[in-house]
């Protein structure tokens, strides 16, 4: 094993992925079961997207179920990981002079983090924080801090960022189950491209063709900004974890980012 932990981006689709057990809930558990017990978990979810830059801080952080219209199962989940306040402070003092405030009371596990980690780590045993994703910064902002963020991969910290690369929920098809349309396959398969060779392009893909269709919001999209430069800063190229498209309008690649 490397002495630097993996990172990873996920695509999380549905939350009812929490409760099944298929081809992605599977990868993202072999992962887990491939690496040496991270110290802590840091994740980047798309569910905490707001105007400021800030980590979670509290002790024990709360389940937070932030949908509805799904069953009364799906609610009843809870990740009980505790928290590490010591550990926010240092990726404060990490990604100076860069601002990160220290959320002691407001936010907790969402479910871009829980619905993943109950996979990864069923136990909860492990520490997990929380990285908001700032909504007034542009792309180059997430990606640099992203590549800030790497020296804590060599102290045990397991960094995952948790959206969809394509994700249009007003496109969504029921009916096409395992399935996705010509321009999300399209601009999956080019953004894999850039992940799988030299990340640092990410930011190209907002000129894509189908970018406007495959990311008419940023919050998903973001967290593959931080894995990018995460991979920028380790001079190392991402790997395919599992790739695939659900009801037409999502992606559900992940990536895996290991020492070179």
């Amino acid at each position: 094993m490397s002495h630097l932990m993996p990172a990873a981006f996920v695509g999380h689709g549905n939350p009812m992925n929490a409760l099944e057990h298929n081809r992605y809930t599977d990868a993202w558990s072999s992962f887990a079961a491939s690496m040496t017990k991270p110290k802590a978990i840091l994740v980047v979810s798309a569910h905490w997207f707001v105007n400021i830059t800030a980590v979670t801080a509290m002790h024990v952080p709360r389940t937070i179920h932030d949908f509805y219209g799904f069953p009364q199962s799906l609610f009843d989940v809870q990740y009980p990981a505790p928290g590490d306040p010591l550990l926010a402070q240092r990726i404060v003092d990490a990604v100076q002079p860069t601002y990160v405030g220290l959320d002691e009371d407001s936010w907790g596990i969402d479910h871009g983090t829980w619905s993943v980690l109950v996979h990864m780590f069923p136990k909860a045993d492990v520490p997990v924080l929380q990285l908001s994703i700032n909504s007034t910064l542009p792309f180059e902002y997430h990606f640099n801090l992203g590549a800030r963020l790497h020296a804590l991969r060599s102290e045990g910290v397991l960094i995952l960022g948790s959206g969809n690369v394509v994700h249009n929920l007003r496109l969504i098809d029921w009916n096409s189950p395992g399935q996705g349309t010509d321009w999300a396959q399209r601009f999956d398969h080019d953004v894999r491209a850039i992940m799988t060779s030299d990340a640092s392009g990410l930011e190209r893909a907002g000129d894509h063709r189908d970018f406007e269709l495959a990311v008419p919001t940023p919050d998903h999209f973001l967290p593959l900004a931080y894995i990018a430069g995460l991979s920028a800063a380790a001079n190392t190229p991402t790997r395919t974890l599992v790739d695939g498209y659900e009801m037409g309008s999502l992606s559900m690649t992940a990536y895996e980012l290991r020492a070179a």
